[in-house]
């Protein structure tokens, strides 16, 4: 290392006193000119998306930013309130309930609809072959509290089609997405509709996401309904609540 300069190294950030600019732009030409949607995919892909493509992506990220409080993550954010702590710190708790169970569905099934473009085999070869490494539950399909319907899906998925017409996406991860539930419902002999997860990652597909990009788009995402509980909570008062009112107790089975 012939600099402390040398230490990071980034394409995103170039300043000095007096100048701010982002992926070579400067920052007062992009303050009011960007939404926060655009903002985001300019800073994470260094580009800017088309109208179309800015308005499909922002439908995802709108669409998943809270669940209610049975959800780890918002509980986790009121609970911390609750126990004194301020809104970052109440915040950071429940981005880190956001892991492959709650939170990594959408990248799970990003990751779904590339492995079965990528098979050589047909798609029912493919679910099999998924299964067979992956475990029985496809991730991004069904849901264990809105049945028969998520009801953000089909909003999301009218919106992928929309997108389709206007040219910001080519429909293929779609047309995955709507196969992989044909089939569901084909050997299940019920419906099993998509979920946000999977709507939300055809959408992050059809734009060229990574999938490990999906889980950090959600967490962008959920970061919203979780200030907003956390806020609340912290109007509400109360403290130190746990996750069941006091007068219930635990199940203790003796060793």
């Amino acid at each position: 290392m012939s600099d402390v300069s040398d230490w990071w190294t980034t394409s995103i950030i170039d300043m000095e006193p007096g100048r701010i600019d982002l992926r070579g732009e400067p920052i007062q030409n992009l303050i009011g000119n960007l939404s926060f949607a655009e903002m985001i995919w300019f800073m994470v892909r260094g580009d800017h998306p088309s109208d179309a493509q800015a308005r499909l992506f922002e439908a995802a990220l709108v669409a998943a930013v809270d669940h209610g409080p049975q959800a780890p993550s918002i509980a986790t954010a009121r609970m911390a309130v609750t126990c004194g702590l301020p809104l970052n710190n109440a915040m950071a708790s429940a981005v880190n309930m956001l892991g492959d169970v709650h939170g990594g569905a959408g990248e799970q099934a990003v990751t779904l609809f590339h492995f079965v473009t990528e098979h050589p085999g047909s798609l029912e070869q493919a679910l099999d072959d998924w299964i067979d490494n992956e475990g029985k539950i496809l991730p991004g399909f069904g849901h264990r509290f809105h049945t028969p319907t998520d009801p953000r899906a089909p909003r999301l998925m009218a919106l992928v089609s929309e997108a389709v017409k206007n040219g910001a996406c080519d429909g293929q991860f779609m047309q995955i997405g709507q196969a992989i539930e044909a089939e569901l419902a084909r050997r299940k002999g019920k419906p099993v509709p998509m979920n946000i997860d999977g709507a939300t990652a055809v959408i992050y597909a059809e734009l060229g996401f990574a999938p490990p990009l999906a889980r950090g788009l959600f967490c962008l995402s959920r970061s919203v309904g979780i200030l907003a509980h956390a806020w609340e909570q912290m109007q509400q008062g109360g403290r130190n609540k746990g996750p069941t009112p006091p007068a219930y107790r635990w199940t203790y089975k003796a060793m």
